[in-house]
């Protein structure tokens, strides 16, 4: 009987020496695997497991790393990148009160009969295209400039010579004299740009020196009308790195640090919206203005809205509205300029263009570029939707002489 209770014992002892064991052996498992406490165990390696192979660090980890992708970028351009003051002297009339000979009778002549002139300053960006000492800058940054001084980076300062503006692309080109020892802003192509990509702008915003912003390009392609300016014909990378008064004509770069295109306009009811000339349509302007000093733009002679289906409906069932419209897809003639080509082939108000040279066309922005891309003096085949029916004119495009046209 003593036996037999002594082996009951000894059974109950060892079975809590073995539970013992197996929680400490657990713990001490779970403390192992536990990163806050614990080195990580060693992964098991088979002969069949292919050897990590280290990535190339993304622009987005570098820019967070002690070398920055946009200090490297910044420093291949930033010479290169100049700062344009301009001088504009504008006379203002007289006050007709001192000109009346009634007013003269009592006080004389005693009042200057000059009238009143007022020196305006203006501030903006460019960046030197080569060596001879060409800067690319915006046309509004020199239009109608009296005197144009050029700032590098290092200090020096060169009297400017606009050689060549165009006012419907907003481009201009400004020559100094500075020997053959000037940097150069490396050119990279427009065309390879992706939404997404990184953007960094470079300038002189608000008057503060060699600025830059950092942002990505947000969306390709958006038409001048659409910003808000009828009167260039453009289509802009926009950007949500900071844009302000100041950086127009300024570089805007890629990651790599190449031009892909030029600073040139802010809109004020929008916050952190920029927009840029793509370098490729930028190059192009600049070689016929060192060419020439002037750009040719063929036109037809229209103002025009995208038409849809939809809004000729909407038109057509407003018992106010003044006239009755196609529904369907094209470009709908507003307004034809009188003397214009439009006007010459016969194109009225409340045509539909439906097709350019047998090419459908849907929006207005489609329209632009291809006459822009024409010839001048070259006929176009336009056909049109007037009411029920379809006609086909042939259009000869002139040379634009005022971009508000």
């Amino acid at each position: 009987m003593r036996f037999a209770k002594l082996f009951l014992s000894i059974r109950q002892f060892s079975s809590h020496v073995l539970a013992i064991f197996l929680g400490v052996a657990l713990t001490v498992s779970t403390l192992r695997v536990l990163p806050s406490q614990a080195e990580p165990a060693p992964s098991p390696v088979t002969v069949d497991t292919p050897a990590l192979v280290a990535q190339k660090p993304s622009p987005a980890s570098a820019a967070v790393g002690n070398s920055s992708f946009v200090t490297a970028a910044v420093n291949r351009v930033g010479p290169a990148v100049v700062r344009i003051d301009t001088e504009r002297t504008i006379t203002r009339r007289n006050d007709p009160f001192f000109e009346d000979p009634f007013f003269r009778q009592f006080f004389g002549d005693g009042f200057p009969r000059q009238s009143p002139t007022e020196q305006l300053r203006g501030l903006g960006s460019g960046f030197i295209l080569d060596k001879s000492g060409l800067v690319l800058t915006n046309a509004h940054v020199v239009d109608k400039a009296d005197k144009v001084t050029v700032r590098l980076k290092d200090g020096r300062t060169f009297e400017g010579k606009v050689q060549g503006i165009d006012e419907v692309t907003d481009l201009a080109v400004v020559k100094i004299n500075a020997g053959n020892d000037l940097p150069v802003a490396p050119l990279g192509s427009s065309s390879n740009v992706q939404v997404g990509d990184w953007a960094i702008a470079v300038g002189n915003p608000l008057g503060f020196d060699n600025t830059v912003t950092l942002g990505i390009v947000s969306t390709l392609k958006r038409s001048s009308a659409q910003v808000g300016i009828t009167d260039k014909r453009l289509e802009f990378i926009q950007t949500d790195a900071a844009i302000n008064p100041g950086n127009s004509g300024g570089p805007l770069l890629n990651g790599q640090g190449e031009v892909i295109g030029i600073n040139t306009a802010i809109r004020a009811d929008a916050m952190g919206i920029g927009f840029a000339i793509p370098i490729d349509k930028a190059k192009a302007i600049a070689a016929q203005l060192q060419r020439t000093g002037k750009v040719s733009h063929p036109y037809l002679g229209v103002q025009m809205l995208t038409l849809t289906p939809q809004l000729a409906k909407q038109n057509n069932t407003d018992p106010n509205s003044p006239i009755q419209i196609p529904e369907v897809n094209g470009v709908l003639v507003m307004r034809v300029v009188p003397n214009s080509p439009a006007a010459s082939a016969g194109i009225r108000r409340g045509d539909v263009i439906v097709q350019i040279d047998g090419e459908g066309v849907t929006t207005a922005e489609q329209l632009q570029n291809l006459v822009e891309s024409s010839r001048l003096g070259q006929v176009l085949q336009v056909k049109v939707q007037r009411g029920n029916n379809t006609q086909q004119l042939s259009v000869r495009t002139a040379e634009l002489q005022n971009a508000a046209n």
